[in-house]
C-alpha cells in the first residue's frame, strides 16, 4: 500500500519563504504532469523522511489535493541528511514508470564457510513497471552462493511485467576467495640501505682526481 502524504497549497515562494517553512517543520514542493496545472505544496518534514526511509517512490497525496504521485526528485542539503526541496509527478494506477530502487542482500552465503566473501557490487539498478508495482527495493537472498558463484542482473525478481534497464550479465554479488595483502618488501639485514645520493659518486671522482 503506498503511502499516505498530507499536502497544503503553498502560497508563498523564494528561497526565504522556504527556509522559513523548513525551520516550521514543512518541505516546499511542486505536483506537475499530465498536462494539468503545477501546484506548489507544502509536505511535512517527519512524514516525507519516513516515506524516504520506508523505500517509497509512489505515494497518495491527501488533503489539499487527492492524487497518486512519483517521487521524481528530491533536493538534499549539503550533508545528505536533510531534505530541501520535492518534484511530485502524477501518475495514474496503469501508468508505467521508470524508477530506480536499492538492491539489498538477505542471508548467509555457503560460500563465506569455504573460506570466501560476498562482494555487493550492484547497490541499484532502474527499472519500468507499472506504478501500482513500483517496489520499495529489490531483495536477493544468497543463501544459496557458493563460492566461486554469482549472481548478474538478469537474476533479479522483479514485479510482475517489469523490465530491468541494467546489463543482464553485470554482477550484483559473489562470493570469492579475498585477495592476499602483498607482501612487506624484505628489510636488508643490519638496517635499512642507505640511499644512493644522485651525483655523489661523480663528485667524489672529481675530489680524488684534483
Amino acid at each position: 500500500m503506498a503511502e499516505v502524504l498530507q499536502v497544503e497549497v503553498r502560497q508563498s515562494r523564494g528561497k526565504r519563504n522556504s527556509r522559513r517553512m523548513r525551520r516550521a517543520g514543512t518541505i516546499p514542493a511542486v505536483l506537475y504532469g499530465h498536462g494539468e496545472e503545477t501546484v506548489s505544496l507544502a509536505v511535512r518534514t517527519d512524514a516525507m523522511q519516513a516515506a524516504v526511509r520506508h523505500g517509497s517512490h509512489v505515494v497518495e497525496l491527501a488533503g489539499a489535493v487527492q492524487q497518486s504521485a512519483l517521487i521524481r526528485e528530491m533536493q538534499w542539503d549539503v550533508w545528505g541528511k536533510g531534505i530541501l526541496h520535492v518534484d511530485f509527478a502524477r501518475v495514474s494506477a496503469d501508468e508505467t514508470v521508470e524508477v530506480v530502487v536499492s538492491v539489498e542482500l538477505r542471508g548467509q552465503s555457503p560460500g563465506v564457510k569455504e573460506g570466501g566473501i560476498v562482494e555487493h557490487l550492484v547497490r541499484e539498478v532502474e527499472i519500468e513497471c507499472k506504478a501500482t508495482s513500483v517496489p520499495e527495493k529489490l531483495v536477493v537472498n544468497i543463501n544459496h552462493l557458493k563460492l566461486g558463484e554469482a549472481i548478474t542482473v538478469a537474476d533479479l525478481a522483479l514485479p510482475e511485467g517489469a523490465k530491468c534497464h541494467g546489463d543482464p550479465v553485470a554482477i550484483v554479488a559473489h562470493c570469492v576467495l579475498p585477495v592476499a595483502a602483498p607482501e612487506e618488501e624484505e628489510v636488508i639485514e643490519g638496517g635499512e640501505a642507505e640511499p644512493e645520493v644522485i651525483g655523489g659518486r661523480k663528485e667524489e671522482e672529481e675530489g680524488e682526481a684534483e
